[in-house]
């Protein structure tokens, strides 16, 4: 798989193909693993301030703004956690949600299944919009870069669409790391490769995705 990128100053996203051995049902969350939502687990990547500072800068950079409901979800999971509200949702999502967790980058984990034609990564023009959630609430997705496929914008670095989230039969997965360059260009590849041995740790193939420039 190749997936196209707009060409967004400071942005390198990494991505990863994941086939679990099984349906999600079926593959439920390890203890090590839920004991990695936890704020203060060990873990091999941290974030800092200088890495909160930049993600932000690069969802700002269209003209979309990081603050409140729409901060990066990398913030959320580090407020939940810190509030003991961060709980498992299903071992892809966690092993997702654990890494974000450390490595203070947003990750997005779809069902590819879910997903319609060729996938690219561009920024939605204003008043862009979809539902993320089964109650049907809509985020404005104007001016954020978004993972796309055939059928619009479906995942970002602040919510995923309701359409393209994992559920009780998934067992292919896109997941996106949603890493700026600053501050250290060697984070982004390091998140995505601890991604992917967790999920070789659950019993998952994993194979990183070519992203290019279009």
């Amino acid at each position: 798989m190749n997936l196209i990128c707009e060409s967004l100053p400071g942005f390198a996203p990494k991505a990863l193909l994941v086939d679990l051995p099984m349906p999600l049902a079926e593959l439920p969350s390890p203890p090590w693993l839920v004991a990695m939502l936890q704020p203060l687990a060990e873990a091999p990547l941290r974030a800092s301030p200088e890495l909160r500072t930049a993600v932000r800068d690069l969802l700002r950079g269209r003209g979309y703004r990081p603050t409140g409901r729409g901060k990066p979800s990398s913030e959320y999971l580090a407020a939940a956690a810190a509030a003991a509200t961060l709980g498992s949702i299903n071992a892809a999502v966690d092993a997702g949600n654990a890494v974000s967790l450390h490595s203070g980058l947003p990750i997005s984990v779809v069902d590819r299944d879910r997903l319609v034609g060729t996938c690219r990564i561009a920024v939605p023009e204003a008043g862009s919009s979809y539902v993320f959630n089964q109650s049907g609430q809509s985020i404005d997705v104007g001016g954020l870069v978004c993972l796309w496929d055939g059928d619009g914008p479906c995942a970002n670095a602040v919510k995923d669409s309701q359409r393209t989230k994992t559920g009780a039969a998934t067992r292919r997965l896109l997941a996106v790391v949603w890493a700026p360059v600053a501050p250290d260009p060697d984070h982004g590849p390091r998140t995505l490769a601890w991604l992917g041995e967790l999920l070789q740790r659950l019993g998952a193939a994993v194979q990183p995705v070519v992203v290019s420039l279009g």
